[in-house]
């Protein structure tokens, strides 16, 4: 383990990494434990980066600082009271949400912040009683991919992405013209402001579970008739235009 000052800086890198990644570890189960989503595994992944990330950064860059203010301060006027060290970390994490009128912010800080005091005097022991502190980083390093084994082999399976869901969204957004259409594959018929009208939707597979939807709307009346089509790329997480046919239906412009 590096000495002197490059020891210091040494101990509040691997103080930050461990209460960052264990803490952001607590919330994602915490979130994740009573979810029935599928593909639990990917949310946890994706949960865990974005708690490490914005925890990361705040315990970075606020907690560092508090911690080595504190570290002054407990050298001159309370050397050997470990414990009011950790204490006023919890004080300062509690402040730090406080400050922004939160108060789960500033509960979860207070508890981040005592943990932080608490590894941080654990390795900084360590540290001069010569004892190895690997395992200390190794432990949620290892947990990270034994968790999300977990989530990931026991959510439940997706169902496919079938000719009718992709019928279904493509005519699920309220207030559009596609809105108008069947939500499943086939026609209706009726009449709009003296038009006999016509509307399908047809769905065509071009990949696994990638298709075309196409919605089609004819119309007539005594005088006047037409056809209109738009057609879409969809997937399950996707909608894209690729085609439209036709002039829209006078009814639509009133």
């Amino acid at each position: 383990m590096p000495s002197g000052t490059a020891g210091y800086v040494f101990i509040k890198f691997v103080t930050t990494f461990v209460t960052t990644t264990v803490t952001s570890l607590l919330l994602v189960l915490f979130s994740l434990f009573r979810s029935t989503s599928y593909n639990l595994g990917e949310l946890f992944i994706g949960w865990f980066m974005i708690f490490f990330f914005y925890s990361g950064l705040i315990v970075l860059l606020y907690g560092n600082l508090i911690s080595i203010g504190l570290d002054f301060i407990q050298k001159k006027w309370f050397r050997t009271h470990d414990w009011l060290y950790i204490l006023l970390h919890g004080f300062f994490g509690l402040l730090y949400g406080l400050f922004f009128q939160e108060t789960i912010a500033a509960i979860y800080g207070m508890i981040v912040a005592l943990f932080y005091g608490f590894i941080d005097k654990w390795i900084r022991k360590s540290y001069l009683e010569s004892k190895s502190i690997k395992l200390i980083i190794l432990l949620p390093i290892i947990a990270l991919p034994l968790f999300w084994g977990y989530f990931h082999f026991t959510s439940p399976s997706e169902p496919p992405f079938t000719k009718e869901d992709a019928a279904k969204f493509a005519t699920s957004t309220a207030g559009t013209i596609e809105s108008n259409f069947p939500q499943k594959i086939g026609k209706w018929q009726g009449s709009i402001d003296g038009f006999n009208v016509e509307r399908e939707t047809t769905v065509k597979q071009i990949d696994k579970e990638t298709y075309i939807v196409t919605l089609t709307e004819t119309w007539f009346n005594n005088t006047v008739n037409g056809s209109y089509s738009s057609s879409y790329r969809v997937d399950r997480n996707s909608l894209t235009a690729i085609e439209n046919r036709g002039l829209k239906p006078p009814y639509y412009k009133k």
